[in-house]
């Protein structure tokens, strides 16, 4: 039996070592806004979901209870919007958000014919590991 190699998708954006640390600072101001904002709605989520909780054994809300919580929840739908925009804005450079607390990012690249990931994580200097693409941050190794 013949078994064929999988092909690259030849429409994706592939990045040299060179390219992506030429992009890493819009990345890395993109990153950056990501993580802050991840780890704000984080800790606001946990604070709605705990006051929802002390206060679910109250049949009744005061109407001032009730309109705190809608507007936490308001807030968090536009944050979890920003947070979607960010994310698309690395998705049009061709880039993957993998850990958004971390800051974690793979940029598709080739080498010696096979399709594999940069990585780079938020803090550091440069983009300076790759991993396979079936792999993930614990997988990587030094360019």
């Amino acid at each position: 039996m013949n078994a064929t190699m999988p092909q690259p998708d030849l429409s994706k954006k592939f990045y040299t070592v060179e390219e992506a640390n030429r992009a890493l600072p819009l990345v890395r101001a993109i990153v950056r806004d990501i993580v802050g904002l991840y780890g704000e709605v984080r800790t606001r989520r946990e604070r709605l979901s705990a006051l929802e909780r002390s206060h679910m054994a109250v049949p009744e809300r005061s109407d001032a209870f009730s309109e705190e919580v809608e507007d936490m929840e308001n807030s968090l739908l536009e944050d979890f919007e920003q947070l979607k925009e960010y994310v698309d804005e690395l998705g049009n450079l061709g880039l993957e958000l993998k850990d958004p607390e971390t800051g974690l990012v793979d940029f598709p690249s080739m080498q010696e014919g096979q399709e594999v990931r940069l990585c780079w994580q938020y803090g550091e200097d440069r983009v300076g590991h790759v991993h396979d693409v079936e792999q993930g941050f614990g997988d990587r190794r030094a360019i």
